[in-house]
């Protein structure tokens, strides 16, 4: 899933790789549908949006030098943590 600004890399409508919302333009307004797509999709992407932003507060990470699955197992650590911080 992506936002609306995302350019890349496949624009094949039937099979599609990468999920963005409908963009709105001057000489095309959004339908009730395509309105409530774009409000489903931003409700999916919200919590990993916020989860990505509470991560950035852990500056170690910036220092991260280490095998990519490692760090997965850190960052999942770290955003449990993270959570129950702000949920607190």
């Amino acid at each position: 899933m992506a936002d609306l600004g995302f350019l890349g890399l496949d624009n094949d409508i039937l099979d599609p790789v990468i999920v963005t919302g409908y963009a709105a333009s001057r000489t095309h307004k959004l339908t009730p549908g395509e309105k409530e797509a774009n409000r489903v999709l931003a409700v999916g992407r919200a919590p990993v949006e916020h989860g990505f932003a509470h991560l950035k507060n852990w500056r170690i990470l910036t220092k991260l030098r280490t095998d990519p699955a490692r760090a997965t197992q850190l960052l999942r650590a770290l955003l449990v943590l993270t959570n129950l911080e702000v949920n607190r």
